[in-house]
């Protein structure tokens, strides 16, 4: 008898187990599913398909054209399509134009090319929490001998685009972003610092940026003060990339 209790137990073992299975395999197909969509997520790519003409006329107004696409779906609704331009190597004199958004993933605004030369241009575009900025060129005329030079001597193809904060306030912590590219991909492993100082005052201080998503730099400061600060963003990277540029924080 006690053979047939044993028995009978290990039966009803087995039999609770095997009911057991299905659900356990059920929830393991849904966490292996839930994981592949994850991935897809993760491997989808943020693309702007940025369409100029190569040339134009002084005087002409030129369509700029820029087609945001996420994976397979075209994004209707990014933060941000804003397109700066500047005569090639006067960066520091850039004109920036808000993209118009047709709700079709296309994103347009018009410029008008008033002097001979070549300009330069990106299409800065922000949505689903990346960022990425083709660059082009136009050829507006008769191409000008171009005298001096902006920067350092980087690598072709190396962008940098400080996103400058808006309504800053003493006393409250202000995000300072950074994003860098080579190529149009995410530049990573880049070392980012910033320094700043009060317009007029010599002390600096000095915040190391962290990289969050690939490409993306980001740091905080408190502006003790209400004026107007000088910010450098200081880069240095691989391929002999070091780049250096200051803008203007004005703190209410």
């Amino acid at each position: 008898m006690k053979k047939i209790s044993l028995l009978v137990s290990i039966l009803i073992i087995m039999f609770l187990a095997a009911c057991g299975n299905p659900e356990g395999g059920a929830k393991k197909g849904e966490d292996t599913k839930a994981g592949e969509e994850e991935l897809a997520e993760e491997l989808k790519e943020l693309k702007v398909d940025f369409e100029i003409p190569e040339t134009a006329e002084p005087g002409e107004t030129v369509e700029l054209k820029a087609t945001v696409t996420y994976g397979d779906e075209k994004v209707t609704d990014a933060d941000e399509v804003v397109f700066e331009v500047w005569k090639k190597d006067k960066k520091d004199d850039s004109t920036k134009i808000d993209g118009k958004n047709h709700k079709d993933g296309t994103y347009t605004a018009e410029m008008t090319f008033e002097e001979a030369g070549v300009y330069e241009m990106y299409a800065h575009t922000t949505a689903r929490d990346l960022h990425t900025m083709p660059k082009k060129a136009i050829t507006v005329g008769e191409e000008e001998a171009v005298e001096g030079h902006e920067g350092h001597d980087n690598p072709e193809g190396f962008a940098l685009h400080f996103m400058e904060p808006e309504n800053v306030v003493v006393g409250e912590e202000t995000e300072l972003m950074v994003h860098l590219q080579m190529d149009e991909k995410p530049l990573e492993k880049a070392s980012v610092q910033y320094e700043v100082n009060k317009e007029g005052q010599v002390d600096k201080e000095t915040i190391k940026a962290t990289e969050g998503t690939a490409g993306e730099y980001t740091g905080t400061y408190v502006f003790s003060e209400s004026g107007t600060y000088q910010l450098k963003v200081q880069v240095k990277a691989d391929d002999g990339i070091k780049e250096q540029k200051e803008y203007e924080i004005v703190v209410k």
